[in-house]
């Protein structure tokens, strides 16, 4: 280690130098760019016009002499470095707005910052990306001097970029570091350097991030649709080339688009897994259409871990799996086994996405922010103050069935073994066209244990709480839905959803069980070939009393108790009520 980074010092030094003697001169122009694929924001390019910054919630003012106040938080830093915001102000269209670009670009060469943050290869990536790409924006048009400054820098971010190369973390931001060397091998390939380091670290850094079925390694759809987006732009600037695209960068694109198809429900934005939030539609199509021509949606993905169940015009998504490992979980959530639900456009049972403050994130990453259920208060997987995953469960199971046009999933893990001896397990059905959305939630330890089970609602979603019949009766755009539960105490609380990034207010159902409640009575389990939800005429039956009905047995999924140990049950139904 201490060799490495030796030798990495030794190579930015050297890059850091104007020019090299036999590595070639500085060119007056760059041979090749790609113009930025990405719409701009005008809104925000008016307001950084005027000489502010947005992001992610921070607003600060920018322009010479503030590179390094050391009052931007390090994400605010990251993105003014990274100077992705100049397709915001290109977005603007007007000669203002161009010499706003122009004028913040030249102060920063004239002073470079020496913020530690220049020895984020991603940053750094970045930035040169962003540069190349707007180029014919801010420095075409531009004098002899600035230009001639420009391009020595930009060999100097290359040889920074490939200098840093295998990058330290592995993480979707690895993949900026990669576009940014490439910019400046399509733009300047008298420098061959820079084309050969992006091939030779390349498929190895694929190898990590993407698996075999598609799905990028942080198993978050937003980080999915960011990991996509870079791997575009790349192919964008080796067609630009006329450069062959290396076998493992056209494999990854055909293999995570379908996967980001699978993770959209019918309004078209992102489900919340693992943080982020919805995204915009305008922006994953465009990622998409840049990707690749097929429409392809994912139909299993057994290495990331996540289900996909649709049936008629609902959408059932699952997270079925642990958060990623090691060195890929700094913003992975406790979400195990949580779910989100949709209806055609209208999304029903969500998660409660990621934040934009340090403080938003952190509480939305417990297991309370997350449709599932939460024991004795405490999150199924620790998050220590590094922000890496210190505890996780050690087994995850998931098994799916389909018969007759329904759906059963057997689920478990044993995120709370260690703490309270305990392991859940979720049963969930649906069927009936998709109208009818059924849970058994199991709780087996060596006592009985405090829990909630959670399901939050979009804010879309009317809510209202019949506590007399104890049922929830869900306005689901125009159309009503009821839900009902046994074996604890329903209600109806608050709740917050960021899947736009800022909080909106919102409502979520819980049932409480305290130790001593009654639990739901244990039903007899049919044999396999009565598993099936609807009677020979092909009509469902009516249930004989107003409480839930367990899912119809997995066929493949009947398991008996240990009669020695506590277990605890509830019964939850999700169904449409006729007009």
């Amino acid at each position: 280690m201490v060799l490495r980074r030796w030798s990495q010092d030794a190579r930015l030094s050297l890059a850091r130098l104007p020019s090299l003697a036999g590595l070639g001169r500085v060119p007056a122009a760059p041979v090749h760019t790609v113009r930025d694929l990405w719409p701009g924001d005008p809104v925000a390019g008016a307001q950084l016009a005027l000489g502010s910054l947005t992001h992610r919630g921070v607003t600060r003012r920018i322009g010479p002499g503030r590179w390094e106040d050391p009052s931007y938080p390090e994400s605010f830093r990251a993105c003014l470095h990274g100077f992705t915001w100049l397709r915001d102000l290109r977005a603007v269209g007007t000669d203002a707005a161009r010499l706003q670009a122009r004028a913040l670009v030249n102060d920063w060469l004239a002073h470079p910052p020496t913020d530690p943050m220049m020895r984020d290869c991603a940053v750094t990536g970045a930035r040169l990306a962003a540069w190349l790409g707007h180029y014919d924006f801010f420095a075409a048009s531009a004098d002899d001097g600035f230009r001639h400054r420009l391009m020595q820098r930009l060999l100097a971010e290359g040889r920074t970029i490939a200098a840093l190369l295998p990058p330290e973390t592995h993480d979707w931001r690895a993949l900026i570091a990669f576009k940014g060397l490439l910019a400046a091998a399509i733009a300047m390939p008298d420098h061959s350097g820079f084309l050969s380091r992006f091939m030779r670290y390349l498929d190895a850094e694929l190898g990590r991030q993407i698996l075999q079925d598609g799905c990028h390694i942080q198993r978050s759809p937003e980080i999915q649709l960011l990991a996509l987006r870079e791997l575009a732009e790349m192919r964008a600037m080796l067609n630009a080339a006329q450069v062959p695209l290396p076998d493992s960068l056209a494999l990854a694109l055909d293999r995570m688009s379908p996967v980001l198809r699978a993770m959209r429900h019918g309004d078209g934005g992102l489900a919340l897994f693992n943080g982020g939030n919805a995204g915009t539609v305008a922006t994953i199509e465009m990622v998409l259409a840049q990707s690749t021509r097929s429409r392809v949606v994912a139909t299993a993905m057994p290495d990331g871990g996540f289900i996909r169940l649709q049936v008629g015009r609902s959408l059932l998504l699952v997270d079925a799996a642990p958060p990623p490992p090691p060195g890929f979980d700094s913003q992975a959530h406790a979400g195990t086994l949580s779910f989100e639900f949709s209806v055609a456009r209208q999304r029903v049972i969500v998660n409660c996405g990621g934040g934009q403050t340090a403080a938003w994130q952190r509480a939305l990453r417990e297991s309370a922010a997350h449709s599932l259920l939460v024991l004795e208060g405490r999150s199924s997987s620790d998050i220590g103050p590094d922000g890496a995953i210190q505890r996780r469960p050690a087994h995850v199971t998931a098994e799916q069935m389909g018969q007759d046009g329904a759906h059963w999933l057997d689920l478990s893990h044993d995120g709370y073994h260690a703490a309270f001896g305990a392991s859940w397990r979720r049963r969930l059905y649906l069927g009936d066209g998709g109208e009818d959305l059924r849970g058994e939630e199991i709780v087996e330890g060596e006592r009985s244990q405090s829990f909630d089970l959670r399901f939050h609602l979009h804010p879309t979603v009317g809510a209202e709480w019949d506590a007399e019949g104890q049922i929830v009766v869900l306005d689901v755009g125009g159309r009503i839905w009821k839900f009902r539960a046994e074996g604890g105490t329903l209600a109806v609380e608050e709740s917050i959803y960021c899947g736009s990034g800022k909080p909106e207010r919102t409502r979520q159902i819980v049932i409480h069980v305290r130790p001593g409640d009654d639990a739901a009575p244990e039903a007899a389990e049919p044999a396999p070939a009565e598993a099936a939800a609807p009677d020979r005429d092909g009509d469902k039956p009516e249930p004989e009393t107003d409480r839930p009905e367990p899912p119809p047995p997995h066929p493949r999924a009947a398991r008996s108790g240990n009669a020695e140990r506590t277990r605890q049950v509830i019964r939850w139904g999700l169904m449409r009520m006729e007009e």
